[in-house]
């Protein structure tokens, strides 16, 4: 069996605004494939139509 080769993943964020606040809410990920081309798998759909992709952070000072 292959081995597979694991990619860093982003997490996909819905951005609302309301007033002068943005809200950011998470709706998936997205990965590299490895054609270079992206996967993005979404939960949830953003009524705003505004995503945003973000590198993971580091959770409890894990470090990378």
């Amino acid at each position: 069996m292959p081995q597979q080769q694991r990619t860093e993943s982003r997490t996909v964020y819905a951005i609302t605004e309301r007033g002068e606040k943005s809200y950011w809410t998470k709706v998936g990920v997205a990965f590299e494939n490895r054609d270079h081309s992206i996967t993005v798998q979404l939960d949830a759909l953003p009524v705003s139509g505004r995503l945003q992709v973000r590198d993971d952070e580091p959770r409890n000072g894990d470090r990378r």
